[in-house]
């Protein structure tokens, strides 16, 4: 708020980049924790896996259980972070009327962000992934290893 003061209301990107860069590793924290508990492929996966039809059933009960909870639980943690974030601006905007302007230009650029940054991240995956195919059988693996690394950690 000072630095908008002094600044005379001016936009100065320059100053606003740590701060965008900052919320976006948060929201791709927030993102990767929610991610977790909505995706749930991995236990059908497990649950196609078995062969014995008494295993099955026993598993199939868990499992729905399971994904019951984690449903919930992402519904109930979006509907909270949603409704803080919803008071926060609010508030925000009711306090600082002035740097509504601000506000809403930080958010155009933390939402361009967050377009970007899988469309950058996802073709270092495919460039890394086709250079691998390509080469010989022994010699593409650690690039393949790579892309898998950055598919499974940064996307």
């Amino acid at each position: 708020m000072h630095k908008i003061y002094k600044d005379k209301g001016k936009y100065d990107l320059l100053f606003q980049i740590p701060q965008i860069l900052y919320s976006t590793l948060i929201s791709k924290l927030i993102d990767t924790l929610i991610r977790n508990l909505a995706l749930s492929q991995e236990k059908i996966v497990e649950l196609k896996k078995e062969k014995k039809i008494y295993n099955i059933k026993k598993k199939t009960l868990k499992t729905l259980n399971i994904i019951r909870i984690k449903f919930i639980l992402f519904f109930v943690c979006s509907f909270i972070i949603l409704m803080s974030f919803w008071y926060y601006i609010t508030c925000f905007c009711g306090v600082y009327v002035n740097t509504q302007i601000h506000l809403i230009k930080d958010s155009i650029i933390s939402l361009i962000t967050s377009l970007i940054y899988p469309l950058v991240i996802y073709l270092f995956i495919c460039i890394f992934r086709i250079s691998s195919l390509r080469m010989k059988k022994h010699s593409g693996r650690a690039l393949y290893r790579f892309s898998s690394f950055l598919e499974n950690y940064l996307a």
